[in-house]
């Protein structure tokens, strides 16, 4: 018997393994942009309200009916709330407060606050500067007395926004509570079933200390209550499967099985399908013991998708054109590009919910959900009675954001609008198109996690799918004033920055493999500021704004050597993607006044910021010397393709002299420091890997086994800790870390801890790239672009051959 080929093996493995991946901490399921992306935070379904990436609620349901019985399989279906509190956002309510620490017991509904302070919520600083009280110190306590006429509740909910850290008492017992978190909205908390029973009529008090160490403030709260949805069972989830861009899941609805399926059509080769807002939903009916069933299917997008919170009024229509329904919603305002920041969801364009227009379907939408559960699902689907042929069908559904972004005080369309007139003839014509696109989808998820499995393992594949959708979800594909690719993204749950350098510079492998033109998009932009003039400092800016608002920088403090070694190697990464340096060329002056500035600059960095910037200002930093000595060789890399051999020499040997006294500086026995200064400190040096990418052997392969060496002794259950100050870590520069190794195994022994944070995390949220590594909790940071940067082991692959 021949031996089978090592590309056979892997082909083979991968057809056992692909699509097994059944375990993440938050399910995509509709995602195309910082606006429209939509997820399950839970592993089953129907467990919990399905979720905008800021945890705020965007509702999808979906029911099936088997002979009159209903099943729910998506979502959680949910009456609106009917206020009991009323918080101060909807009208200021007098109360107790104080800034002095009141000891203990100040929760209590018997506590003596007659020497409190009286004012009224919302208390706060900042925001949007409606805060009927002023509150600038560190604490605030807050006490407020209320009666309630009626205690027949089914379910009471918490209304709460607060910045930052909160607790909340209701009669004395502890009701929520959470550490290192903030909301700039309104949310709802469901409480549990003992506050509830705990309530009176009389001599209520909420009570809530809130604790703000930086930046703005904000307390305000209320309480409501809701109705219970009742005459459902829930489906069980029998699968659930995760793809590059699918989500697939299989349900048990008594004698009747539904496979349903999302698909968002993310395929970077083809920017005018890419940049279609649209995910298609496809269920599939079958009955599971050959007998005859009357099934009826129903479905609804809830129409907070529209609007960033429920005060916003929403118009809602329904019409037919071209063989099609649609439902629109959106805000009656329609306050186009007027909000910007971190934790907000879109309040103008239009959602849509599309089905092809046949018999038994009926698209009603309902202003008010009444008392009856039915009424809160628009679309029904009577798929008549079904017994052998299984029954699919599919919907759609796209958002048209009418303008995408504000670039110089110049409003942007998405980039799909060049192609199409209408929104309607888009969604025809990718209804038109479903069975192509899928068959695409489904290729490419297949050639996508055969050439991660080929590059780095199983594990390591797994890790790229989950990481696929949300790095492109955090992006928006806009066309530039002069028909010129843009692809800015938000910095999400950071600060809301727009095209971040330091947030493009880890999510780039992703694009590097699948369309260097993208990258471009977002690295050209920064140029262009600094080119234009309005840019005059010798380094790259932060940022250029605030999304959506691209208008110039707004990130409070410069990252000199940072940004200028990341526009530099981003560039040199491009042209070596691309084949050719006509980038190169084209911004020549603004990379040679980067360079200089590295030169003098970067090797031995001042007290500053960089990427990490989460751990505060470092002097001597040895990781970020490293990037400005990578950055001022791929500068010589570009000039020496360029046929510019003086520059290529002048520069390729400073940084090689560089290299060579930075191994002298940085050397700590067994390993290199985390400063040139302070020994028995270590770090990641995460930034090496481009010395190995783009062949500029600065460092001999020494350098890299030593470090390599050393990380595997320092790891903890859920990571290797970012450097020696701290045990939290970030997860893509521990994949950029692992392929500095030279050897599987020890490639392996990197990543397998970070695979083990994504499956088996207590936080649900999508993917955070910044958490502990002892117990796998989040610290910050969530659906954020920067897991592109898994693909760094595909781009070394990829760049190999």
């Amino acid at each position: 018997m021949k031996k089978l080929s090592l590309e056979f093996l892997f082909l083979f493995i991968s057809l056992i393994t692909f699509a097994q991946i059944n375990k993440a901490p938050a399910y995509p399921l509709v995602v195309h942009d910082p606006y429209f992306s939509i997820w399950s935070f839970t592993d089953k379904l129907n467990e919990s309200v399905t979720r905008h990436w800021t945890g705020a609620e965007h509702s999808l349901l979906g029911l099936l009916q088997v002979d009159g019985a209903k099943y729910g399989f998506l979502g959680r279906p949910e009456f609106p709330i009917e206020i009991l509190l009323a918080p101060g956002a909807e009208r200021p309510f007098e109360c107790k407060y104080t800034e002095d620490d009141p000891g203990v017991d100040w929760m209590k509904d018997n506590f003596d606050d007659s020497r409190w302070k009286t004012g009224k919520a919302p208390f706060g600083t900042g925001w949007d500067n409606t805060a009927a009280t002023e509150w600038k110190t560190k604490d605030i306590w807050v006490r407020r007395q209320f009666r309630l006429n009626d205690l027949n509740i089914d379910e009471l909910v918490l209304l709460l926004r607060h910045d930052d850290d909160v607790e909340v008492y209701i009669n004395g017992e502890p009701a929520y509570s959470c550490s290192n978190c903030y909301v700039n909205d309104l949310k709802k908390y469901p409480l549990a079933e003992s506050i509830k029973n705990n309530l009176k009529k009389q001599d209520n008090v909420l009570a809530l200390h809130c604790i703000n160490p930086r930046g703005w403030s904000w307390l305000d709260a209320g309480l409501a209550k809701q109705k219970a949805v009742t005459g459902f069972q829930q489906a069980v989830q029998k699968k659930v499967e995760i793809t590059a861009t699918h989500t697939n899941y299989e349900f048990e609805c008594g004698p009747v099985a539904v496979a349903l399926n999302f698909l968002s059509p993310l395929l970077m080769d083809d920017l005018n399908l890419y940049s279609r807002p649209i995910s298609f939903i496809t269920f599939k009916v079958r009955p599971t013991d050959s007998k005859q069933h009357d099934v009826k299917l129903f479905f609804n997008a809830s129409v907070d998708i529209s609007r960033n919170n429920i005060s916003e009024a929403v118009s809602q229509r329904v019409f037919k054109q071209d063989g099609i329904i649609f439902e629109k919603s959106g805000t009656v305002e329609q306050p186009v590009l007027k909000k910007k920041g971190d934790d907000l969801r879109i309040d103008w364009g239009y959602l849509y919910l599309a089905v092809a227009d046949e018999p038994g379907i009926e698209l009603t939408p309902h202003e008010s959900a009444g008392s009856d559960p039915m009424s809160l699902y628009d679309l029904k689907i009577d798929c008549g009675k079904i017994k052998s042929v299984p029954t699919q069908k599919t919907i759609l559904l796209a958002y048209d954001d009418l303008y995408s972004i504000q670039y110089f005080n110049q409003n942007l369309q998405a980039w799909w609008k060049k192609n199409f007139s209408s929104t309607e003839e888009m969604i025809q014509k990718s209804l038109t198109e479903f069975e192509s696109i899928a068959k695409r989808c489904d290729k490419f998820d297949k050639d996508l996690y055969k050439d991660a499995l080929k590059a780095g393992g199983e594990t390591y594949a797994k890790l790229c799918v989950l990481a696929y959708r949300q790095s492109l979800a955090a992006h928006k594909l806009v066309r530039g004033p002069k028909g010129e690719i843009l692809f800015p993204q938000k910095e999400n749950f950071s600060n809301g920055s727009i095209w971040t350098v330091d947030v493009t510079y880890p999510s780039a492998p992703l694009t590097l493999i699948y369309n260097p033109a993208l990258l471009k998009g977002m690295v050209e932009p920064l140029m262009y500021y600094s080119e234009s003039g309005r840019w005059t400092k010798p380094f790259p800016a932060h940022d250029l704004g605030t999304y959506p608002q691209a208008n110039g920088q707004t990130y409070g403090e410069d990252m000199p050597v940072e940004e200028a070694g990341n526009m530099i190697i981003l560039s040199a990464a491009i042209c070596k993607a691309e084949g050719k340096t006509d980038f190169a060329n084209k911004h020549w002056n603004v990379l040679s006044q980067w360079v200089e500035f590295l030169v003098h600059d970067g090797f031995d960095p001042a007290n500053q910021l960089c990427t990490d910037d989460f751990a505060g200002h470092l002097a001597r930093n040895v990781n970020l010397s490293m990037k400005a000595i990578v950055g001022i060789a791929a500068y010589a890399q570009m000039a020496k393709k360029l046929g510019k051999p003086g520059e290529a020499s002048k520069y390729y040997q400073i940084a090689k002299d560089y290299a060579t006294k930075w191994m002298q500086m940085a050397n700590d026995g067994d390993h290199y420091s985390l400063t040139f200064d302070k020994k028995g400190t270590w770090s990641q040096k995460y930034n090496l890997v481009w010395d190995k990418l783009l062949r500029l052997n600065l460092f001999p392969r020494s350098v890299y086994d030593k470090e390599v060496k050393f990380y595997v002794t320092k790891q903890n259950e859920f990571g290797l800790p970012l450097d020696s100050r701290k045990t939290y870590t970030k997860s893509d520069w521990i994949m950029w870390t692992a392929t500095l190794a030279n050897d599987q195994n020890d490639f392996d022994t990197l990543i397998k801890p970070v695979y083990k944070y994504a499956t088996q995390t207590p936080t649900r949220v999508p993917l955070s790239d910044w958490h502990e590594t002892v117990d796998g909790k989040q610290v910050g940071f969530q659906a954020r672009s920067v897991v592109g940067g898994y693909f760094i082991k595909m781009l070394e692959n990829k760049w190999k051959k």
